[in-house]
């Protein structure tokens, strides 16, 4: 009991931390405290001790409870009082464990000599020789199991000991362990607050940003001075680690017009000319507007109007049992998941949101050099991540067959086409084609592994771009996306790893890195960096920014070797000037947080068509009803189409059984409008576009169409 039960029991209790217990014969107990005194009357004497035992380790247990109570009274907090009693959890466990040890050996103890005065007065008494002898023997074992008795008591005693020493040393340590770290969130606490008001003050004040970085630049030993020498380098010029050891960048504002180039402090590896960034006639200027800018230009394009809103996601409770309950029995790959999970789009409508900012690639078209070029690929790839920052719901799976278009050929001059082209693996394949001057294509497939308190997503497959005119040829392939708190908490994505960016033509590079988020990190989060470099290894270009908010590119007019890392790496400085803006976010329509967070064109993606294909996602009755708000029909739905496919699927087993048993070769599913090819630049087997889909769409042919839905 506690001291506040205690203050409240009823009339003739008996607190059992101050009680004695006592026996009167081979059946009666004694139970008494102060003015209060109970006779107990057992069966028999086997009953009798096993109360005792029972009532004299209850009494232990209520006397370390009370010693408990008083020694964590105080004036602490009750954050303290919890993280205590956290923190002394096991060791109080053990003590109560050691405490039940110390009551058995008191009683062993107690019971031994009371059974050796037992046996002592019977020796006493005037008995047959023949009993006598008797007696003594029992009186030898009796005397043989009192010293065993006690030597193990003295044992269990010493043990008794060591561990309350022991304990005393554990809970120290673990007290100390526990200030440290508090200290240090609060240190970090700190540190955290004092680094947002430096860069606050930083930004407030233009005038000292320059000379206070400059100092940071000297003190790193980027870019000395010669002593005695006044430096001819422009304060204002920004400087940049190299991308081998994934630095953080000093980004300074710098004025090219006032740049000049220096020999005497600068060892460069490369050099480049300031006046070849022209602020007049580059096409990065024309990007430096704002993108968004750009999306006010498409209003006034004769285009077809487009919808600005879905019905707002409804606000249902998922009960997991009702999940649980109708999976017991089934086999795990017929375990159907509720579209609660889900978003109303599917996965090929959400590759084609990756075109969301093909106004890059447009640019890109008009880039005369190749690594100006790169730059904008770069920017491009970046920006297909800046949906997902909000979107931790799945799309829907497709099925087998299953096809996507986005025709916009009259409005942004590109149509596009994805197609489900394998289900086990699932792999889309997706081609874009623009009369603006270039082509996409590429096959995905999505690997995921379940990591505990996270899931990791990794896109498999190449992606390709080719330029029209130029005949430049770039393949990247995407980072790892990861889902955080998949088990409790909210649900946060984050993308890490890195990208290189490959120019199969001119042998041009841009390493892409994205940093994951950490707690203990300065930088801001979702940070990407980059460097853009020539067949020889020369860097050109300094990529920097975030990939769910902008990307900027920086011209490098000389590099040199800085100071050497902690590795004993020796780092690379590269001298920039300003920055341009390359690509901007898109603001999010209002009320997309009722909209599952979706972007203007995600809002188009499932906006009924006339003319498509009816294998299109925009047709597939369970999406559509999810959309609509209906979600139990949708389960209903997506239970009935998931298992039509696994039929057909069942059908194409047996008859490939059936081809085997005859000899006979079995080709499976075949790709309607993709078919499987070595590609001649990276050697992998991919599904390219064959062609066809566009005349079909013409004539309204789909007499090859599968039905799936």
């Amino acid at each position: 009991r506690t001291q506040a039960e205690m203050a409240h029991t009823c009339r003739g209790t008996i607190n059992l931390s101050t009680a004695h217990i006592d026996t009167e014969d081979s059946c009666n107990i004694v139970l008494s405290n102060g003015g209060r005194t109970y006779h107990l009357k057992a069966n028999s004497e086997v009953e009798r001790q096993r109360w005792v035992t029972a009532l004299e380790l209850a009494k232990a247990k209520a006397i370390r409870m009370r010693n408990n109570q008083s020694d964590d009274s105080g004036d602490e907090e009750p954050a303290s009082q919890s993280d205590k009693s956290e923190l002394h959890g096991t060791l109080k466990t053990l003590s109560s464990k050691l405490e039940d040890l110390s009551t058995c050996n008191d009683l062993i103890a107690k019971h031994g000599a009371a059974l050796q005065r037992s046996l002592s007065e019977l020796e006493n008494l005037k008995l047959p020789a023949e009993s006598g002898e008797k007696i003594k023997a029992v009186n030898e074992r009796a005397t043989l199991f009192r010293i065993t008795s006690n030597a193990m008591i003295n044992a269990c005693r010493d043990f008794l000991d060591l561990a309350e020493t022991h304990s005393r040393k554990w809970q120290r340590a673990l007290q100390y362990e526990r200030e440290q770290r508090i200290r240090l969130e609060e240190t970090i606490e700190q540190l955290a607050k004092q680094h947002n008001s430096l860069e606050r003050a930083c930004r407030g004040a233009p005038g000292l940003s320059s000379s206070s970085t400059g100092v940071t630049s000297t003190a790193k030993g980027s870019v000395p001075s010669a002593k005695g020498e006044a430096s001819d380098e422009d304060e204002e010029t920004e400087y940049f680690d190299a991308m081998e050891d994934a630095p953080a960048f000093i980004t300074v504002t710098a004025d090219p017009k006032h740049h000049r180039r220096s020999g005497s402090n600068l060892s460069g590896a490369s050099e480049g000319h300031p006046e070849d960034w022209n602020l007049e006639d580059s096409v990065f200027e024309s990007s430096n507007q704002s993108s968004y800018n750009e999306s006010t230009c498409k209003d006034l394009l004769p285009k077809k109007r487009r919808r600005t809103r879905i019905p707002d996601k409804p606000n249902y409770s998922l009960n997991l049992w009702s999940i649980m309950k109708n999976c017991i029995g089934k086999e795990l790959s017929k375990i159907p998941m509720p579209v609660n999970f889900n978003e109303p789009l599917s996965m090929l409508q959400r590759l084609t949101e990756d075109l969301e900012y093909h106004e890059l690639l447009d640019k890109a078209v008009k880039c005369e050099s190749s690594t100006e070029q790169m730059c904008f690929v770069a920017a491009f790839s970046v920006s297909s991540y800046s949906t997902t920052v909000h979107r931790t719901a799945k799309p829907f799976n497709p099925l087998l067959g299953e096809t996507y278009e986005l025709d916009r050929l009259e409005e942004f001059g590109f149509r596009s086409l994805c197609e489900q082209v394998s289900h086990h693996p699932p792999a889309a394949a997706h081609h874009v084609y623009s009369r603006r001057g270039w082509t996409l294509w590429q096959e995905i497939t999505i690997a995921s592994k379940f990591r505990g308190k996270y899931l990791s997503i990794m896109p498999l497959g190449a992606i390709h771009l080719e330029f029209h005119s130029s005949g430049n040829h770039y393949v990247w392939r995407k980072v790892t996306s990861t889902v955080h708190n998949i088990i409790v908490g909210k649900l946060w994505i984050d993308q890490s790893g890195e990208i290189e960016i490959v120019n199969h033509k001119s042998k041009d590079k841009c390493q892409l890195k994205f940093t994951p988020y950490s707690y203990f990190s300065r930088d801001v989060p979702r940070k990407v960096t980059g460097v853009v470099s020539d067949a020889e290894g020369k860097a050109h270009y300094v990529m920097s920014g975030t990939w769910d908010e902008k990307m900027e590119c920086s011209k490098i007019v000389h590099s040199s070797h800085g100071s050497t890392s902690t590795e004993g790496k020796q780092k690379t400085v590269y001298q920039t000037l300003s920055p341009k803006v390359l690509w901007k976010k898109y603001p999010l329509p209002e009320n997309a947080e009722n909209m599952y967070f979706f972007s203007d064109l995600a809002l188009t993606l499932n906006e009924p068509e006339e003319r498509v294909a009816p294998t299109d996602s925009r047709l597939r009755p369970d999406q559509r009803l999810m959309e609509s708000g209906r979600w139990d029909e949708a389960n209903v739905e997506k239970q009935r189409l998931e298992e039509k496919q696994r039929a057909v699927r069942r059908r194409r087993e047996a008859e490939a059984v059936e081809a085997l048993e005859e000899g006979e070769d079995y080709e499976g599913y075949i790709p309607l409008w993709f078919e499987r090819k070595v590609d001649a630049v990276t050697g992998e087997l991919i599904c390219v576009y064959k062609g066809g889909y566009w005349e079909a769409k013409d004539k309204q042919d789909w007499s090859s169409c599968p039905d799936i839905f």
